[in-house]
């Protein structure tokens, strides 16, 4: 027997299954459901816990250029208008046998992140470094502690 079936969603499908019971019917739904829903990340946020939020305004904007995008008072968010991408990063090592970065920053200009970083007398904890893989980078720590990777693509 076919019956047709229609998700929760609008979609519709057949079902040629012999449905015995609501229950029967619910369970094929739900998983149709799931299974039609197409889902994307659009955006990672890396969150910095801080007591002290106004400390970031120093090297985020100051340093990095970032604008604050939003202050709610206890949450302050830098950011910038070009196009964001997604990526999730999990490693055992920093390369070239260096620690794991709390966070990966890639700018457009290191030569200028690196002027305002000696000038704003923040200590250099590796580099800067051409490395194998392709990037020129380098680390320091944020006011909050957090190990941060400059890097350059060449």
């Amino acid at each position: 027997m076919r019956s047709n079936i229609q998700t929760p969603g609008g979609k519709s499908f057949v079902c040629t299954k012999t449905l015995h019971s609501t229950t029967e019917i619910q369970r094929i739904v739900q998983k149709k459901t799931l299974v039609a829903l197409h889902m994307k990340v659009k955006r990672i946020v890396s969150n910095i816990k801080s007591k002290n939020l106004e400390n970031a305004q120093a090297f985020y904007k100051d340093i990095l250029g970032l604008e604050l995008v939003m202050d709610l008072g206890w949450i302050q968010t830098y950011s910038t208008d070009s196009e964001r991408s997604v990526q999730v990063s999990i490693a055992s090592e920093g390369g070239s046998g260096t620690a794991v970065p709390d966070l990966s920053i890639e700018v457009d200009d290191l030569e200028t992140v690196l002027y305002r970083v000696k000038e704003a007398k923040i200590k250099i904890e590796y580099g800067p470094a051409v490395e194998p893989w392709g990037v020129r980078r380098f680390y320091v720590r944020d006011p909050f502690g957090k190990l941060i990777n400059l890097l350059q693509h060449e």
